[in-house]
């Protein structure tokens, strides 16, 4: 577990009061943000996943041949996931 100090309002020290009170630990936060992994299968062409903060795989791409084709795939993610609208189908 990593550890970090955070200061407080009664840990700087005063004019009449010159030596600072100990500083208290605080867990170190986890990121919060998703990841694409970059990949090759079995058959030898790259994929990438979208993995969740907790490490759970959110999507899975198609095979493409040539690395940079992969990357474009998730730029594309990227760029057309931002707007886009919830349809429930049931």
């Amino acid at each position: 577990m990593d550890l970090v100090y955070e200061e407080t309002l009664y840990s700087r020290p005063t004019p009449e009061y010159k030596k600072p009170k100990k500083m208290r630990p605080t867990k170190v936060k986890q990121d919060r943000t998703g990841k694409f992994e970059i990949y090759t299968d079995k058959v030898g062409e790259y994929r990438f996943r979208l993995k969740a903060p907790n490490g759970e795989i959110i999507a899975v791409s198609e095979g493409y041949k040539k690395k940079r084709a992969c990357i474009n795939g998730i730029q594309s993610v990227r760029r057309n996931v931002r707007n886009t609208k919830i349809i429930e189908l049931s």
